[in-house]
């Protein structure tokens, strides 16, 4: 597993570990979750914006 390393504002960090320790999660668990979810919702809305523009044109082609 690659680690990679970032920069944060100590207040977030620490709204990260409070979570963290709420879910009984580890810190790198809990961002890289974060990260999926953030990932999918993006494809989501990618899949979504594609299919209103096929339906566009399909209508524009009718």
């Amino acid at each position: 597993m690659a680690r990679i390393l970032i920069s944060m504002p100590d207040e977030f960090l620490d709204s990260i570990d409070n979570f963290a320790q709420a879910e009984q999660r580890s810190r790198s668990e809990l961002i890289r979750e974060a990260l999926r979810t953030y990932i999918h919702k993006a494809r989501v809305r990618e899949n979504a914006l594609a299919n209103k523009n096929a339906s566009i044109l399909e209508t524009l082609l009718e």
